[in-house]
């Protein structure tokens, strides 16, 4: 007989081991990390998890920024009023701007706001800054004091200067008293402006104080010890070592107080009244939107056209600013 041929029996496979838990994940894990203190560690995340906290920010900027910059972009081409919706009109808001001279008021005393604001709001919180930056007893007292402006409502600021410049205010009854008689800074057309750039001037000081003290304070104390070996007085250290140190956060300053001095409203509102002081010449851009545009008759796309001219001037001043910065860096 022949023998029977054994039959091997097929080689098994083993099955694959469960993949082990990462280390801090599982029942077992979590209950260690909590014993440690340590959070558990997440094994898996969403892929737009991230978006879910950035949502609210978001949404923020959308409703409040960004629909209100793109619906006045394009009111400014339609000739749409408060209640009524309004037709597509094309460059006719703009046409009819070069030949409102109201406009060209405003735009002019805009341009001289900046003109007289910036140079100030530049040069004195430098001074100011290098003032309260020493270490002396009592100083945090007058870097709060200086800085109250800044936080004060600016209504409640323009009508103490209101009261104080009005024709019975103190300061003309003070100058009555000496003699000098009274000067009218809230009833002639310059002083008006003038006395509206030193009350914007008197609420930024703090402001851009405390921007300059940032900067100060990252000037290497070693430029000026050298500086003073080699026989520089304070002066001198001043222009060659801290203006050039800080020349950066100066550009910034000028940069800002250049946008808020064309956009400038309450300070003129509050002083000039409504009608822009004597026959409207103190009014500015922003409060020609402001009475062009409200109202039940309000006319929303020529005041929208006035907010896009107001837009351009501000970002070609930034530009303007930032260029003259990159030419002085070349």
């Amino acid at each position: 007989m022949k023998p029977q041929a054994v039959r091997s029996a097929p080689a098994r496979t083993p099955a694959p081991a469960a993949p082990l838990p990462e280390p801090g994940t599982g029942p077992a894990g979590r209950a260690s990390a909590a014993r440690s203190g340590r959070p558990p560690r997440i094994s898996r995340h969403l892929p737009f998890s991230p978006w879910l906290f950035a949502a609210p920010g978001l949404l923020v900027v959308g409703v409040f920024s960004l629909y209100p910059f793109f619906s006045t972009l394009v009111n400014a081409f339609t000739d749409r009023r408060t209640l009524v919706p309004g037709t597509f009109v094309g460059l006719a808001n703009f046409r009819e701007l070069l030949h409102d001279e109201m406009f060209w008021t405003g735009l002019r005393n805009s341009t001289l706001y900046v003109l007289g604001v910036v140079p100030a709001l530049v040069v004195l919180p430098l001074l100011l800054a290098m003032l309260v930056q020493r270490h002396i007893p009592g100083i945090g007292f007058f870097r709060s004091a200086f800085y109250t402006p800044v936080v004060a409502s600016i209504v409640v600021v323009g009508l103490i200067w209101v009261w104080l410049l009005d024709d019975r205010g103190l300061i003309n009854s003070l100058l009555e008293t000496v003699g000098i008689g009274k000067i009218g800074f809230l009833s002639d057309q310059w002083l008006l402006l003038v006395s509206a750039m030193t009350v914007t001037v008197w609420k930024g000081l703090g402001y851009y104080m405390i921007i300059y003290l940032a900067a100060l304070a990252n000037v290497p104390r070693e430029l000026h010890e050298a500086a003073s070996v080699d026989g520089a007085g304070a002066v001198r250290r001043f222009f060659t070592v801290t203006v050039p140190a800080i020349r950066s956060t100066m550009v910034l300053v000028a940069a800002l107080a250049s946008v808020s001095a064309f956009k400038v409203f309450s300070e003129v509102y509050l002083m000039a009244g409504p009608a822009g002081g004597p026959a409207g010449e103190d009014t500015t851009l922003v409060m020609l939107v402001q009475r062009v545009g409200t109202g039940l008759s309000g006319r929303v796309g020529y005041a929208s056209a006035i907010s896009v001219v107001i837009f351009v001037v501000t970002v070609g001043l930034m530009l303007l600013v930032l260029r003259a910065d990159r030419k002085e860096d070349a």
